[in-house]
C-alpha cells in the first residue's frame, strides 16, 4: 500500500541517509518514476525531502529532521506492536510486509524505546483464531482483497447458511476479520450485505469501477450487522446433562445464551 510504502522511503532517509531513486525503487519493487511521485507526496505533506545531483547524491531529507516516530512515548510504541496482528495480516499476504514495518520502526527508534519495544513483545502477545475450530479456507480473499483496493465491481456464487447458492455482481466496500474469520461488505441492488469469505465458491473480476458510497462506514456497518445477526439467530430450547465442573465453560463455547436450570 501507498501509506506504507511513503513511511517505508522517510525511515530509509532518516536511518541510511542520502539515497538513489533507483536504489529506492529496487528495494520497494516499484519504478523510479513511482519513487519520485512518492517522493512529491513527502513535500507536499511538509516533509523537508530533496534530491542532490552528481556523485554521491541522491534523495535525502534536510539535515537535522527527525521524524516524529523517535519522540514516540513508550505507551505509544507499545500500542504499535500490540495492534500489529499477525494472523489477519497474513492471510492478506501483508505478514512480511509487517514484519519489515516493524523492523524499520524499531530501527528508527531511540535505544531505550527499541529495548522497551522487545520487552512488551516478549511479555504480551495477541492471538487472533478462535479456539476449536481450523482456519477456515479463503481460496478467493486476494481477488476480493483486490476488489476492495481498487473499487471493482465483483461476481461471486455464494453458498447461503441455507447451502442455497447464488450468483451476484456486488461493489465490494471492505473486508473485515472476526477472530480467524473473514467477511465481505458488498453492495447490490440498494443493500449492502455481509458475505462469509469461506462460502465464497468462485469469485472474478468485472473491469467495472463503481463510485464509493461517500457515507459508508465499515465499521459502522459491521457493527449494525452483528447486532442484528446476534439478535436473528434463531433459538433452540433443550435440556442437556453436564457434570458439574464442565458448567462454568459452557459459555465460552456456547455464547450467554445458555442457563442454568439447577
Amino acid at each position: 500500500m501507498r501509506a506504507d510504502r511513503l513511511l517505508s522511503i522517510l525511515l530509509m532517509l532518516q536511518v541510511r541517509g542520502p539515497i538513489t531513486a533507483r536504489h529506492l525503487a529496487e528495494t520497494l519493487e516499484v519504478s523510479e518514476r513511482t519513487i519520485y511521485r512518492d517522493l512529491d507526496a513527502l513535500s507536499a505533506a511538509g516533509i523537508p525531502v530533496y534530491a542532490e545531483r552528481g556523485p554521491g547524491g541522491g534523495c535525502a531529507l534536510s539535515e537535522g529532521y527527525r521524524t516524529n516516530l523517535t519522540g514516540l512515548s513508550a505507551d505509544e510504541v507499545r500500542t504499535l506492536f500490540f495492534a500489529a496482528l499477525p494472523g489477519p495480516l497474513a492471510d492478506l499476504g501483508l505478514g512480511r510486509a509487517l514484519d519489515d514495518a516493524l523492523l524499520k520502526l524499531l530501527a528508527a527508534l531511540p535505544s531505550a524505546r527499541r529495548d522497551d519495544a522487545e520487552r512488551f513483545r516478549q511479555r504480551i502477545m495477541l492471538d487472533s483464531s478462535g479456539w476449536f475450530a481450523a482456519a477456515e479456507p479463503v481460496p478467493f480473499l486476494p481477488l476480493l482483497q483486490e476488489a476492495v483496493w481498487t473499487d471493482q465491481r465483483v461476481r461471486i456464487v455464494y453458498r447461503r447458511g441455507d447451502r442455497q447458492e447464488i450468483e451476484r455482481v456486488i461493489d465490494a466496500l471492505g473486508l473485515v476479520a472476526k477472530t480467524s474469520i473473514w467477511y465481505l461488505a458488498g453492495a447490490a441492488d440498494r443493500q449492502t450485505r455481509i458475505y462469509r469469505v469461506s462460502r465464497v465458491l468462485s469469485a472474478d473480476l468485472t473491469g467495472e469501477y463503481f463510485d464509493r458510497p461517500a457515507d459508508f462506514d465499515l465499521a459502522a456497518r459491521w457493527v449494525e450487522w452483528v447486532s442484528g445477526f446476534e439478535v436473528s439467530r434463531a433459538g433452540y430450547e433443550t435440556t442437556v446433562r453436564f457434570a458439574p465442573g464442565a458448567i462454568p465453560l459452557l459459555p465460552r463455547v456456547f455464547g450467554e445464551s445458555l442457563r442454568n436450570a439447577g
